[in-house]
């Protein structure tokens, strides 16, 4: 007869089956059982325990327990290999701030009631002018009568002077008046060419001594000049931010 599994027998039938053979194994045995067969009593018997035990019901769960006291702190790790360096980022975009401080007015004034100055060529009249920075302009203006007369055509030029020289930044600032005799049988003719102010820039700060000077056109002879006759004549100077 086969044993059925735990897991296809009924609990009754197991129990059933369990008795007959423990019924089976304390029979006494016969004088004639051989050695074989009491080997395989041995091994019924040890299926029926194993059966036996495959019956056991598992008990109720049992109470968890409680969390171990936090243990010791471990030995420190050898430090690890150092990262490479990374990749070069874009170039970032420069940003500046920039400040400006509030701008106060500076300019000049230098006149004459009669200057009535007839040369023709030299330095007629001068007025120096404190500059207070380096990236500034100048304005200037000559305010007053420029007068010229000839026999024949004649020109005069009338220009500006800074520190002796005249402007650079970028061209010179003058006036010229041009007399053209005309032919005979028309009258004669006059041809005024007049610029009464100018900026330059490039002067760096401090003094700076601004003159309004007469002299020759080129290519043109000159004629009889006169400045500043019967009225009054200024030279105007203003520092400008550029």
């Amino acid at each position: 007869m086969r044993l059925q599994g735990p897991a296809t027998a009924s609990p009754q039938r197991l129990l059933g089956l369990l008795l007959l053979l423990l019924l089976q194994l304390r029979a006494p045995s016969s004088a004639s059982e051989t050695p074989k067969g009491k080997q395989k009593a041995l091994l019924r018997q040890r299926e029926v325990v194993d059966l036996y035990n495959g019956m056991c019901l598992q008990g109720p769960t049992g109470v968890p327990g409680r969390d171990g006291s936090p243990g010791a702190n471990g030995i420190p790790g050898t430090p690890g290999i150092p990262g490479r360096d990374g990749f070069k980022g874009e170039k970032g975009e420069c940003l500046r701030e920039v400040f400006e401080e509030s701008w106060t007015p500076n300019y000049k004034q230098c006149s004459w009631s009669s200057l009535n100055y007839g040369i023709d060529l030299g330095k007629i009249a001068e007025c120096t002018f404190t500059k207070m920075r380096s990236n500034s302009a100048l304005r200037v203006l000559f305010s007053g009568s420029l007068r010229l007369k000839c026999r024949s055509a004649c020109c005069q030029r009338w220009y500006f002077t800074f520190n002796g020289a005249e402007c650079s930044g970028p061209l010179p600032i003058e006036a010229i008046i041009y007399l053209d005799q005309g032919s005979p049988e028309l009258n004669s003719t006059i041809n005024i060419h007049r610029t009464s102010s100018g900026l330059c820039e490039g002067i760096g700060a401090g003094l700076v001594d601004i003159a309004i000077w007469v002299g020759t056109c080129s290519d043109y002879p000159k004629g009889d000049a006169s400045t500043g006759w019967n009225s009054v004549s200024r030279i105007i100077i203003e520092e400008l931010p550029k």
